[in-house]
């Protein structure tokens, strides 16, 4: 067989690094996408960014006092004057997005003045009373541990420093609800034997920290706990005292699962007096540590926020979480001039791939956010229970993109509502057919099952059977192991748990 060589023409499709950057920047949560702009502006001299990004962190005077004033005052004015300057990528956006209203380079520079301001004159201005309570705020002082509030309590007691070792061992080893998960006999084997410490001494101590604030502290088992805060709960009868112990120490586990026949037969009581000592129970925390932890509540900045207007629902994007870029001015005059180096050329191109790329992610989740609140108007309008079903396919179409696409936008972001947070993907979700022939959302559904478990009878709740030929009635044809799986994913307990006296 003769080799030839011969010229094909073929299209295909090429993935080019400015379509790879755009793919990955619209998938990118908020954070990340900050992330992503901090790490591009350390390795890139040509793009610099207008807005501060730590324009809400605390900023302190000379005295230690808070800076009132935005940290952002002085740096604005000047940026604003630099607006027209030459750069190309700023004059693209049409959205206010990534590469809006372009500044002067003195912006940097009046937000360095205005930080040496507050570290001078305004420093000194404001102490002129000569009282050092002036009225200003002072920074949070650090929360107080459970470790260090228990240890408080031991300065003050008569201990002899022997004990208070001991009793410093025991609470070094409890978690952070307040529970000695290690047994005593462990720790006393742990001791060095020269030390001659002996069990009862470790057992004392316990009983020191047991005595302690918060009630409940030092507790080995959640019966325990339980126990310890009901012995030293002031104003309880000494009948229904005893009942709540005897039910926390030996049948506990019934009354976690609602047994309140099996309660009453080995108690010997009615039904008030069980409800009593229900009630002198509920009152105690079993987890007395917990509101000693420190850690910090994560929340979720809107990537979009849904207003009412005139003739409907309008969606607008966040402008905080949009970062304001441009190319430097300096660099791109002197690359007009031809004095820079061959080198910035790339760094120019790149800079002005991202400000665009900046400005398609933003526009494309305004266009995805809008598409889901037209389709969704009942939901604004009324609540969960007006959901109706919608896949990516829908959304898909009617933009004219990829259900990748619409995968990647509306993941890890989220939807200011009136209602409150939602990801966008909440939008989204499967159907269950009605007797019409139409289709109701499974979210329309979990919010019909929790307003039917809300307003049931606790005496006698909604089983699974109950509440699915409750939903039939109202059309839609669902199963009891359907509304079992619904129940559990909104974490409802189920209907023994739910019963009460």
């Amino acid at each position: 067989m003769k080799q030839t060589l011969q010229l094909k023409t073929s299209q295909h499709l090429a993935l080019t690094p400015q379509l790879q950057q755009s793919i990955r920047l619209l998938q990118l949560s908020t954070l990340e996408l900050h992330q992503e702009i901090e790490q591009v502006l350390s390795e890139n001299p040509l793009l610099e960014r207008l807005d501060d990004p730590l324009d809400r962190s605390v900023r302190l005077l000379a005295d230690g006092a808070i800076n009132s004033a935005p940290s952002s005052q002085a740096g604005e004015a000047p940026a604003a004057q630099g607006s027209g300057e030459e750069g190309g990528a700023p004059a693209e956006n049409g959205n206010g997005d990534a590469a809006s209203d372009a500044g002067g380079d003195s912006g940097a520079e009046g937000g360095g003045d205005g930080e040496a301001g507050d570290w001078g004159e305004g420093s000194r201005s404001g102490s002129s009373g000569g009282d050092d309570e002036d009225g200003r705020p002072q920074l949070e002082a650090s929360p107080v541990t459970l470790r260090e509030h228990l240890m408080e309590q031991v300065r003050m007691t008569c201990c002899a420093a022997r004990d208070c070792a001991l009793v410093e061992l025991v609470v070094d080893a409890l978690d952070d609800n307040g529970y000695l998960e290690e047994p005593l006999e462990d720790i006393h084997a742990r001791m060095p034997e020269e030390l001659e410490i002996e069990f009862e001494e470790l057992r004392t101590a316990l009983a020191l920290v047991q005595s302690m604030d918060p009630p409940g502290v030092g507790a080995r088992s959640a019966a325990e706990c339980l126990a310890l805060q009901i012995r030293r709960m002031p104003g309880v009868p000494l009948v229904t005292r005893r009942m709540a112990l005897t039910i926390v120490e030996k049948y506990l586990t019934w009354f976690a699962q609602r047994e309140f026949n099996k309660l009453k037969k080995a108690l010997d009581c009615d039904d008030e007096d069980l409800r009593e000592a229900q009630a002198v129970i509920r009152q105690c925390n079993p987890h007395p540590g917990a509101e000693f932890a420190s850690d910090v509540s994560d929340f979720v900045v809107p990537d979009v926020i849904v207003r009412r207007a005139k003739d409907g629902w309008s969606v607008q994007l966040n402008p905080e979480v949009m970062p304001r870029l441009r190319v430097n001015s300096l660099y791109a005059s002197l690359m007009k001039q031809g004095k820079s180096e061959s080198q910035l050329g790339a760094q120019l191109q790149e800079a002005k791939w991202l400000i665009k790329n900046m400005r398609q992610r933003f526009d494309t989740i305004l266009r995805v956010a809008q598409a889901i609140v037209d389709r969704q108007r009942n939901f604004f309008s009324h609540g969960a229970v007006a959901m109706r079903p919608l896949v990516l396919r829908e959304i898909a179409d009617t933009l004219g993109l990829h259900e990748s696409t619409i995968s990647r936008v509306t993941t890890q972001k989220y939807m200011l509502t009136p209602h409150g947070m939602f990801e966008l993907k909440y939008f989204f979700g499967s159907h269950v057919a009605t007797e019409a022939g139409g289709e109701a959302s499974s979210t329309a559904i979990r919010a019909l099952i929790v307003q039917l478990t809300g307003a049931e009878d606790p005496k006698n709740p909604l089983s699974d059977s109950k509440i699915a030929e409750m939903l039939g009635e109202q059309g839609m044809v669902i199963a009891r192991r359907t509304v079992a799986k619904y129940r559990e994913a909104l974490k409802i307990p189920p209907v023994s748990l739910r019963k009460s006296l």
